[in-house]
């Protein structure tokens, strides 16, 4: 679960974290009302779940009231990486000497807590990575003992030479840990965290992941979640008894099982198509089922055909085969379908789908060639 700026700065300030004075405006007159609390200059910061704010205009300074009410106006009527800005975080402008990147994470590969810090902040820490890795510092942390002091203290001293800010760094490191501990997070960052002109040390953004499978124990985080397009897809999808995950392919696929699934959609890489996709219907051949993924794969306009890649064991294909015609009656297609059954009574499934509009294929192969050349060729 992803946590918007303005909440992650909330659970920042819970555990002393410092954080620029601000507040979050859904409106241009709740985000006057916020300015005339601070002062002027404010920053204005679109809230959505995703990155690359700043690059897509929005984060923007205003020193006025009409600077103010035209840039919040704009920020709010946005849509970055798809995603429609709603609120506005309102925070005083602060003078910055030095900008650093810090957070915690998980480190699968070794199964433990990961500290990462950086000299360079502000930017995306992959770009860091890639074209500055000796600028970054990773520290693992032992699941159990946790991180000890010394180890907070050595990462500030790879940012900073001066004995003053490893201490307030240090400190933050210490309480960012605790937080990342307390609430079950996958992720906690701050970027940048940084020195002002006054000596001061605080964080100007606040990220927080948390991991989904620890919210029972977090009722006052789960509270918190604003589901993205996205998410209510993945709802809406499980509450119709399959999986649904949408990616930004042209091929739609439609398939059971989770691992023929990601199979199917390998496949489609390596044979040069691009999945839209990945659908998990289960081991149930209702057509009303049926009918409601194939309606949700054609909600995404960017899907050219539909790839449906059927194992039928328990599940017989030619129920699998009927209820496709079902389907099919009941939704729309204006998209070329291939279909690949494969399994119990499959040669009954073949002949039921003769002289239908469904693309029948005999083989997982066979099946993406054929929706990869259909939607090549346009």
């Amino acid at each position: 679960m992803n946590l918007q700026e303005y909440q992650s700065r909330e659970l920042f300030k819970k555990f002393g974290i410092p954080v620029v004075d601000g507040s979050v405006a859904s409106s241009v007159e709740e985000a006057l009302k916020i300015a005339e609390t601070l002062g002027y200059s404010v920053v204005v910061k679109a809230q959505v779940l995703t990155g690359g704010r700043g690059k897509s205009g929005g984060v923007k300074i205003a020193n006025n009231e009409e600077e103010l009410k035209e840039k919040v106006s704009k920020i709010l009527s946005m849509e970055i990486k798809g995603l429609k800005v709603n609120k506005v975080l309102i925070a005083k402008a602060v003078q910055i000497k030095k900008e650093f990147y810090v957070g915690f994470t998980v480190d699968r590969s070794s199964k433990r807590n990961v500290l990462i810090v950086s000299s360079e902040g502000g930017v995306e820490i992959e770009e860091v990575a890639k074209n500055d890795p000796e600028k970054i510092l990773k520290v693992s942390l032992d699941p159990l003992l946790g991180m000890f002091s010394y180890q907070a203290k050595n990462a500030s001293m790879f940012l900073t030479p001066n004995k003053d800010v490893i201490s307030k760094i240090s400190t933050i490191l210490e309480q960012l840990f605790r937080l990342y501990i307390s609430i079950d997070a996958n992720l906690v960052e701050i970027n940048p965290l940084a020195l002002l002109s006054d000596g001061s040390v605080v964080a100007l953004d606040a990220k927080i992941v948390v991991d989904d499978n620890a919210l029972f124990r977090h009722p006052e985080i789960e509270t918190m979640r604003e589901l993205t397009e996205e998410e209510k897809l993945e709802i809406e999808a499980k509450s119709k008894g399959f999986t649904y995950i949408k990616l930004n392919g042209s091929i739609g696929c439609l398939v059971n099982g989770a691992g023929l699934a990601m199979a199917t959609m390998d496949l489609v890489k390596l044979l040069g198509g691009s999945p839209a996709n990945f659908l998990d219907i289960g081991g149930s051949s209702n057509p009303e089922k049926v009918a409601s993924a194939i309606e949700m794969i054609l909600r995404d306009k960017n899907v050219k055909a539909i790839l449906i890649n059927i194992f039928g064991g328990i599940t017989r294909c030619d129920d699998v085969a009927n209820g496709l015609l079902e389907a099919i009656k009941k939704v729309k297609v204006e998209i070329p379908i291939v279909v690949r059954l494969t399994g119990t009574n499959e040669d009954i499934a073949k002949k039921i789908l003769e002289n239908t509009p469904l693309i029948y294929v005999d083989s997982m192969v066979d099946g993406v060639s054929k929706v990869v050349e259909l939607v090549n060729r346009g």
